[in-house]
This record gives structure tokens, C-alpha cells and sequence, in this order.
């Protein structure tokens, strides 16, 4: 079906042609072709790479073939099995590592898989880095070791436990507080491993965890994008329980969606606001989010006198910006939150332990905390690439439509209105065009995403 190579990873769909999909093949070639870039990148004697993954069906195969493939490099692997995102960034850097390899497809459906590819700092790959990489696999230009210098594998599966301990130690996690609290919160782990890392999280905070889909077997039981209208088993669990809060992350831990006492949803978009909220008030400095993101972050900075930075969409871009801004917190709007004081990498259980922290401090509940904040509304539309779409062309003719408006072409084109904004852009990770609205009201959003929509088919069809 699909293989997208981009500053997102190699992503793409299990089984079918080689080079056209995440083929056995593929996951050889780009493992291979990564380790090659750390051999060069690195020079030294004895290489290390931290492996994990999520708990989709195809994990276990691909992740035999990267660690096999790294081994056959000469380098020697940590696997950490079953893991997050952001457990294994963090274990690059705890193991003195030279890179790291997390096999998921973060948000997509079961049938994709990914490659993505962490620096010795545990953070993705620049775009310059990433590029190397895929010429390297291009040219084939692999050197495999001799037999009596192969690597080997030592499995490690303690990492989510000492990234819990991390969390727990960072002087604004008010862990004495939240145990006082005696809070019932419904987990949703999407059946992948954050139905593992999430409880055990809750538990060493004296949560009750009520676990909904917490098996990791890989069988997501909805759609595993943290979207409300995938979320009705949720909402109604939490209602049901009686429950504080109901939590819900992505198959590989780096989104985070809460919802409400009431069964409502809190607001992906505002999972990242509040988490600033709280850090910004013990800790007033800069935020930064992606352009796609919600102006309320923007609001709310400017509510402390602080500044707020908008960077291109990918996590790499945030951070860069993060660093050169000094930033005290960021993210992305679909529930990512980067909070520097742990690591350089969007983490679903910092967030969790960081708005726990803000309720319970400030006795109040989600829906209050919620209601407290400028209320925007965003549609998250998209339109699906065709060979007769030529996306490039087509964002040049909306610039130029726009121009009498502010518009910004650092990432695709997004156009800043009075009242509302338009993000345009060709996703990282998916085969399309992808259109982001902000607005004072959900039915104005929908009506400017569908109205721009409609403008692009008909350019298509010019």
C-alpha cells in the first residue's frame, strides 16, 4: 500500500511489494542503512542502540529483523521489548547509547509499522541526519561485520519502571498530593503498551486505576488517533465509575487525551495548555508548539508575560526551537507534551503526573480547569493524495490567494485571519493533504475547513 520515508521515520503498511510497503526487506535496508550512519557518525571502537517497540501484531517480527541487522553490523543492541516512545529516548541517553530505533506507527492503524530513529541524545533525527540515512539506503552502501565481531543483545525491560522514578523525582511532580487526593482515573491504553507504562504510572501515585483496553496485543479496539469520536467507550467508562478522569494515550505513549468527570472530552489541543498553565506558574519562561497548534497555548503564555514561539510541524522542529528559545515547556497540539526538565521528547506520563499535579494543587476538576481557558475550536480535515494532485502547485496558488492576509509558508501555508486561522500542509506520516481550522466556534471551524476544501478540489479540477 504505502512507505513514507521522511523526518518522521520509514513508515509504512506490513506485507505486499518491497519498497512500496514495510516489507521484511525494507526493515532490513533502513536498520542497516541507520547503523551504517552511526558507524560514521559516531567512530569509535564499540557502538550501542537501544531498540523498543509498541505492541502491534508486526512488532515482534520487525524488531527481530532491526536487532539481527544491527548485530550483523557489529553493533550491540539493548532491547527493551515492549516500550514507549519516550521510554526509550530516555534509555539512550541513561545507556551512554549511540541512537536508538522505536518500532511503531505511533497513531495509524494496526496494518502500519515504523522505523524511528533517535540520535545519541535520544531525539529524532535533523532533517540533514534523516536524508544520510536514506541515501544510505539508497546506495546500499552497507559493510557488515566478520563473525568474530558481530554485536550482541542484552534484553533490559526495567526502563518504563526507571522512567517512572524520573518523573517522580522532578521537584513539580507533587506526588505527596496526588496520594492525598485518592483519585479514580479510567486508563485507556488503545491495547498497546500504554495499558502497561500508564497503570503502573497511576500506581506509584496512589491512583486507583480503572484499565479499559490495557492488554498489549496489538488488537486496538477503535481507532488509536486520541480523537473523540473514538473515545465514546471511554467517556462512557469514566461516567460509569464515577471516575475523576478518564486517560487515554496513542499505541506508543507520546499523545495524551484527557476526559472529564462528566464523560466530555477535555481537548487534545488543551492537554499541552494546561501542562503549561501549571508549569508556567511555578516556572514563568517561554513555550513553543507547532503552527498547527491552538492559539489558547499563545494566550495563556502571554497571560505570564512570557513569550510564545509557533515552529514547522514534527517534533524535531519544536525542540529545535525549544533550545534556541530556552523554552520551560512545549509540544505539539494532538496531546505532546516536551517538558525539558525530563528529556527533548513529547512524553504521555510526564503530562499525565504534570496535570495531575495542577488538579489536585488547585482542587479543582478537569471540566473546571477546562472551562478556565480561552475556548477555540479546531477542525482536523483531510484530503487524500492522488496522482493528479500536485501539492506543491496547489499551496503556491492558496498563498497567492491569500496573500493579503498573514501568511506563513514555513510549513506548507497557514493564513492567520482576524478571528480564525488555516493550516494547509502534506503530512509526514500519511498520504495527505492536511487541513487544520481554529475558530471561536466548532460549526465556523468545520464550515472553513470544508469551504477550503472545497476551494482546493477546485483547483484540481481547473
Amino acid at each position: 500500500m504505502t512507505l513514507i520515508k521522511s523526518i518522521s521515520g520509514i513508515r509504512g503498511t506490513i506485507g505486499g511489494t518491497v519498497s512500496e510497503n514495510l516489507t521484511p526487506i525494507d526493515a532490513v535496508t533502513y536498520a542497516a542503512a541507520f547503523g551504517t550512519w552511526v558507524k560514521m557518525h559516531r567512530k569509535k571502537e564499540n557502538y550501542k542502540i537501544i531498540v523498543g517497540r509498541d505492541a502491534r501484531i508486526s512488532g515482534e517480527m520487525i524488531q527481530s529483523l532491526v536487532m539481527q541487522t544491527l548485530v550483523g553490523l557489529g553493533i550491540h543492541v539493548v532491547d527493551l521489548g515492549l516500550s514507549t516512545t519516550p521510554t526509550v529516548e530516555m534509555a539512550v541517553t541513561m545507556e551512554h547509547a549511540d541512537g536508538g530505533i522505536i518500532l511503531t506507527a505511533s497513531h495509524n492503524p494496526k496494518q502500519w509499522n515504523a522505523l524511528k530513529l533517535l540520535n545519541p541524545k535520544g531525539e529524532f533525527l535533523s532533517a540533514a541526519d534523516g536524508q544520510t540515512v536514506l541515501d544510505i539506503a539508497d546506495a546500499e552502501d552497507f559493510e557488515f561485520a566478520g563473525v568474530d565481531d558481530l554485536g550482541r543483545i542484552t534484553k533490559n525491560d526495567a526502563y518504563i519502571e526507571m522512567h517512572i522514578d524520573e518523573i517522580l523525582d522532578l521537584p513539580l511532580v507533587n506526588t505527596e498530593a496526588i496520594e492525598r487526593a485518592n483519585l479514580k482515573i479510567v486508563v485507556d491504553g488503545v491495547n498497546s503498551t500504554g495499558g502497561i507504562a500508564i497503570p503502573r504510572l497511576l500506581d506509584r501515585l496512589g491512583v486507583h486505576a480503572v484499565e479499559l483496553y490495557c492488554e498489549p496485543n496489538g488488537h486496538f479496539p477503535h481507532n488509536p488517533e486520541p480523537l473523540k469520536e473514538h473515545l465514546t467507550d471511554l467517556s462512557e467508562k469514566v461516567v460509569d465509575e464515577h471516575a475523576d478522569l478518564g486517560i487515554v494515550v496513542d499505541p506508543d505513549v507520546d499523545r495524551l487525551a484527557f476526559i472529564c468527570h462528566d464523560g466530555e472530552m477535555f481537548g487534545e489541543e488543551y492537554t499541552l495548555v494546561a501542562c503549561a498553565d501549571y508549569i508556567l506558574s511555578k516556572n514563568p519562561g517561554n513555550t513553543v508548539s507547532n503552527m498547527s497548534s491552538s492559539r489558547a497555548l499563545r494566550d495563556v503564555t502571554e497571560s505570564y508575560g512570557q513569550k510564545y514561539y509557533a515552529s514547522a510541524v514534527g517534533e524535531v522542529n519544536v525542540v529545535e526551537l525549544m533550545k534556541e528559545t530556552n523554552a520551560v515547556i512545549g509540544g505539539e497540539g494532538n496531546g505532546g507534551i516536551i517538558y525539558p526538565e525530563l528529556h527533548y521528547g513529547r512524553d504521555a506520563l510526564v503530562g499525565v503526573a504534570l496535570f495531575l499535579s495542577m488538579m489536585v494543587e488547585r482542587g479543582q476538576t478537569a471540566r473546571e480547569l477546562r472551562d478556565a481557558y480561552p475556548s477555540y475550536f479546531m477542525s482536523k480535515k483531510k484530503i487524500e493524495l492522488t496522482p493528479e494532485l500536485n501539492v506543491d502547485e496547489i499551496l503556491q496558488r492558496m498563498e497567492s490567494r491569500y496573500a493579503m492576509e498573514e501568511v506563513s509558508n514555513a510549513d506548507g501555508v497557514k493564513i492567520d485571519f482576524d478571528d480564525h486561522w488555516v493550516h494547509l500542509r502534506k503530512s509526514n506520516t500519511e498520504p495527505i493533504i492536511r487541513i487544520y481550522t481554529e475558530a471561536k466556534s466548532q460549526l465556523k471551524a468545520d464550515e472553513i475547513a470544508d469551504s477550503f476544501i472545497e476551494e482546493i478540489n477546485g483547483l484540481v479540477n481547473i
